[in-house]
C-alpha cells in the first residue's frame, strides 16, 4: 500500500473543505467580535479570613478547603499568612499549598507584601525592595503571575507628592525588572494612602511603561470623588483588582453596585481574575459566599 499516496489524498481532500465547516459557531461569533467572551472569574483575597488567619485558627490549608466547597476558583494568598513571614518560607511548605490548591481545583492568581516606598529612610526602603525581590521569587514557585505591593504612607511634611513619587517609582523600578526576569508582573495597589485618586494612579502608571507592571485597582480605596468614573478611568491599568463589599460616596461607606463594576471592567478589556474582598465585622465563612454570589450573579447572571 501507498502510504504516501493516502497521505496526499487526504491532505488535498481536507484542503477542500469550508474552513469554518468545522468550526463551532461561538468560536465563530468571538472571532468576529473579540470584544465578546470575556472570562472573568472570581478569586478571593485571603485578608477576607485576616481574623482566622491571624489567631492561627485557620491556616492556608483551610483556606483553600473552604474556596473548594464554594465557587470561587482562585486564591490570592497574601504573603504575611504564609509561616514565618516576612522570611520566604521553606520550598516545601510553598509547593505543598501550590499542590494542594491544584487538586483543590483552584489557580494562585496572586501573593503580596506590604511595602512602603516613601518612607525617607533610604535603608528601609531598600530592604523593602529586597523583600519584593524574595516574594516575586516565591510568587514564581507557587505559579502565582502577580504579585501586589503598596506605595506607602502620604508625602512626609515638606516633601512634594511629584518628588516622592518620582523617589519611590525608581525602587518599584528596580522590583519590576526583578519580577520580569522571573515572570511574575508587579502590580500596585492604591490603597488611599500616598495614591489616594485616579490622578495619582495615571502619575504612577505613566512613569513605568514595562508589561510587567500595572495597578491593582483597589474599588474600595477612591474614598474622594467618584468612586465609579475613577474606576472605569483606570481599570484600563489593571493588572489584578480587589473588589470590596462598599464605596465611598462623599467619604460615607455605600454597597457597591457591583454590576456597574463588572461594566467597567469588561469594557476595559481585562480578562483575568477578579478578586474579592471582605471586610470589617463578621463571620467571614458567612459574610464571603454572600458576596461571591452577588459577584457571580453580576459576572454570569442568574443561571451562572
Amino acid at each position: 500500500m501507498n502510504h504516501s499516496h493516502h497521505r496526499r489524498s487526504f491532505l488535498k481532500t481536507m484542503a477542500t473543505l469550508p474552513v469554518l465547516a468545522a468550526t463551532p459557531d461561538i468560536l465563530v461569533a468571538a472571532a468576529a467580535e473579540p470584544g465578546k467572551g470575556h472570562k472573568l472569574r472570581i478569586s478571593l483575597n485571603a485578608y477576607s479570613f485576616n481574623a482566622p488567619l491571624r489567631d492561627g485558627s485557620m491556616g492556608l490549608d483551610g483556606l483553600l478547603e473552604f474556596c473548594a466547597g464554594t465557587p470561587i476558583e482562585a486564591v490570592d494568598l497574601t504573603g504575611y499568612y504564609f509561616p514565618g513571614y516576612p522570611a520566604v518560607p521553606p520550598d516545601a511548605y510553598i509547593y505543598h499549598i501550590k499542590r494542594k490548591a491544584f487538586r483543590l481545583g483552584l489557580d494562585i492568581s496572586g501573593t503580596g507584601v506590604r511595602t512602603d516606598f516613601t518612607n525617607p529612610d533610604t535603608a528601609k526602603r531598600k530592604a523593602d525592595v529586597q523583600l519584593v525581590k524574595n516574594w516575586i521569587v516565591v510568587a514564581a514557585k507557587l505559579g502565582a503571575p502577580v504579585i501586589r505591593i503598596f506605595a506607602g504612607a502620604p508625602a512626609p511634611a515638606g516633601k512634594s507628592w511629584n518628588d516622592v513619587a518620582a523617589r519611590m517609582m525608581e525602587h518599584v523600578q528596580e522590583c519590576v525588572a526583578f519580577g520580569k526576569e522571573q515572570g511574575v508582573i508587579v502590580g500596585m495597589q492604591h490603597h488611599n494612602d500616598f495614591i489616594k485618586t485616579a490622578e495619582h494612579v495615571h502619575a504612577v502608571s505613566r512613569m513605568i511603561t514595562s508589561d510587567w507592571f500595572g495597578i491593582i485597582v483597589d474599588t474600595g480605596s477612591y474614598q474622594s470623588g467618584d468612586p465609579y468614573a475613577q474606576i472605569a478611568e483606570t481599570a484600563k491599568y489593571a493588572v489584578n483588582w480587589q473588589l470590596k463589599e462598599n464605596v465611598f460616596i462623599n467619604g460615607k461607606a455605600e454597597p457597591a453596585d457591583v454590576p456597574r463594576i463588572i461594566s467597567a471592567i469588561r469594557a476595559s478589556g481585562y480578562k483575568g481574575y477578579v478578586p474579592v474582598e471582605t471586610l470589617g465585622p463578621g463571620d467571614p465563612r458567612v459574610k464571603v459566599p454572600v458576596f461571591v454570589e452577588k459577584v457571580r450573579k453580576a459576572l454570569f447572571g442568574e443561571a451562572g
